[in-house]
């Protein structure tokens, strides 16, 4: 089992046609994603890849019966396609576009609360690597080939880093459940919170590896719902420890403005809900198998 996306889950690409469009779908039809086509605007009718393109989302959806749509668009028209997506019924939307106004997104998030909560789409993303259920599907930009199914999950804001984990985890014979990128920037679609939920959920995940950075108190919300909420080990790491207060580094959402935003002070918070602290970007993998194994870990 798997949270989000498995090898059934059919996919449709926004941006299908353009050149970052077309090298990721063929990427994920490689993996084994059940690609079913694509949308461009005024390519309705033609093929592509093997696959038909489509004008709308609706009218994708309604030829294919896709389930999930993966979002390469640019950023002046990321937000209309992931709002497009949600009218068309989309379940699941990974955007990958980086650099949507914040406005725009703010626009998307009041939009997508016109839906009641069972009935409203899944939004990972803006700004993000994708997700990735290893050995079924991934709808994003990264290599799946550092992946090994397992029963680990992870999630993320930086996508180079979740590749890191999944390396050193691989390296141990850890294999991972499902990995989601939440993106980087201020204003994104699901939480770690609401990814943590998932995974809580998923019989086939044994424990979880979140990993923040500096910036919004997404980290720290979640290993508060994680204490009440969560009997599955929770592993953090958040990178920026060495940033200065208003430090602007890596993610448009990385900036420290507030109490409980710097990387220390996140740290603090994580620990003192009970769980357990990667130290540094090495210790992903060594840390994951002691968690496993049963081992204590010092604080």
């Amino acid at each position: 089992m798997s949270i989000l996306l498995n090898k059934n889950t059919p996919v449709i690409v926004q941006g299908f046609t353009g050149r970052i469009g077309s090298f990721h779908a063929e990427e994920m039809k490689a993996y084994g994603t059940n690609v079913v086509g694509g949308v461009t605007p005024g390519k309705g009718g033609s093929t592509h890849l093997g696959l038909p393109v489509f004008n709308t989302v609706k009218g994708a959806v309604a030829e294919t019966g896709a389930e999930a749509s993966i979002v390469f668009v640019p950023p002046p028209f990321a937000a209309d396609s992931i709002m497009e997506a949600a009218d068309a019924g989309i379940k699941y939307c990974v955007c990958i576009t980086d650099g949507i106004p914040s406005q725009d997104m703010m626009r998307v998030k009041r939009y997508m609360r016109r839906y009641k909560k069972e009935d409203r789409m899944i939004l990972t993303g803006p700004n993000c690597a994708g997700t990735i259920t290893p050995g079924e599907a991934m709808m994003g930009i990264m290599p799946g080939s550092i992946y090994i199914p397992g029963r680990v999950g992870v999630v993320g804001r930086s996508g180079t880093l979740g590749y890191e984990a999944a390396s050193q985890m691989k390296a141990r014979g850890i294999g991972v459940s499902t990995s989601v990128g939440i993106g980087g920037d201020p204003i994104n679609g699901f939480s770690f919170k609401d990814v943590l939920e998932l995974f809580e959920q998923d019989p086939d995940t044994d424990a979880v590896v979140m990993i923040g950075e500096i910036g919004g108190p997404q980290e720290a919300e979640a290993a508060e719902w994680a204490r009440a909420h969560m009997k599955k080990p929770l592993l953090a790491y958040v990178a920026g420890l060495s940033a200065p207060k208003g430090k602007r580094m890596g993610h448009a959402g990385a900036i420290v403005s507030a109490f409980g935003e710097s990387a220390q002070e996140k740290v603090e918070i994580i620990r003192e809900a009970g769980h357990t602290i990667i130290p540094h970007p090495a210790a992903f993998g060594e840390t994951v198998e002691s968690v496993l194994s049963g081992k204590k870990v010092a604080a």
